[in-house]
């Protein structure tokens, strides 16, 4: 597949999805602001939007600065998690605009797609079959193939390094998708093109210099399609 503005020919894709595929993002941020007032925490609601993409570092941060102790944040993470897994089974858990039509594209074309997420297993299986995307993709990389694997997570490259290797592509010839800066810094670290479509936060102006191309939404991406 040919794109305007790349000079090598696409031949395998590779999607983030919490907040690229799906409008996870946004189900997560009511969830925290839901599951903050519930545990009385008295933590401000947009909190969540410094938390996007993030890496275990800054979660972590966040974690001491804004509980009292491993138990009430437990308790913080599974309520959060129980409420996003809700929605999902709600139909809250939505495709984001053009994804639809740029899976059925690449299947057309021939493309192989897997997903490279930090979420887990169980999320991701969830996710996907919720949204009937699951059969559109070969495989899907997650934290717990990070975990199993020894290596490191998003913004890392390692996680990207090894889809390429399960893809069987060239790394020249793979486009990666991602919404936040620390996914698009672990695409472009493992050596690969990648278009960033922003979900909860804007793209910066390190994010237009990485990138491919910084696209509102995948109907934007598709027009760049030959």
């Amino acid at each position: 597949m040919q794109i305007q503005g790349l000079d090598d020919e696409i031949k395998g894709i590779l999607f983030d999805m919490d907040g690229l595929l799906v409008n996870s993002e946004n189900l997560y941020w009511e969830a925290n602001i839901q599951a903050a007032k519930e545990a009385n925490l008295g933590t401000p609601d947009d909190i969540y939007l410094k938390l996007v993409g993030s890496t275990t570092t800054d979660m972590d941060d966040f974690y001491r600065k804004y509980f009292k102790n491993k138990k009430q944040r437990d308790q913080f993470i599974k309520r959060t998690d129980e409420l996003v897994w809700q929605w999902t089974e709600e139909g809250k858990l939505k495709l984001r605009p053009g994804v639809q039509e740029a899976l059925d594209l690449f299947q057309k074309a021939g493309l192989p797609m897997a997903v490279v997420t930090s979420n887990t297993e169980d999320v991701v299986e969830h996710n996907l079959w919720a949204t009937g995307s699951r059969n559109y993709f070969q495989f899907h990389l997650n934290y717990d193939d990070v975990r199993k694997n020894n290596v490191q997570p998003k913004p890392a490259p390692d996680i990207y390094l090894l889809a390429t290797q399960k893809l069987h592509v060239p790394q020249n010839k793979i486009l990666a998708f991602e919404d936040s800066s620390p996914g698009l810094l672990a695409a472009v670290n493992a050596g690969l093109k990648c278009v960033m479509v922003p979900d909860l936060i804007p793209a910066s102006k390190n994010d237009y210099q990485n990138a491919a191309f910084v696209c509102k939404d995948f109907y934007e991406f598709l027009k760049k399609v030959c």
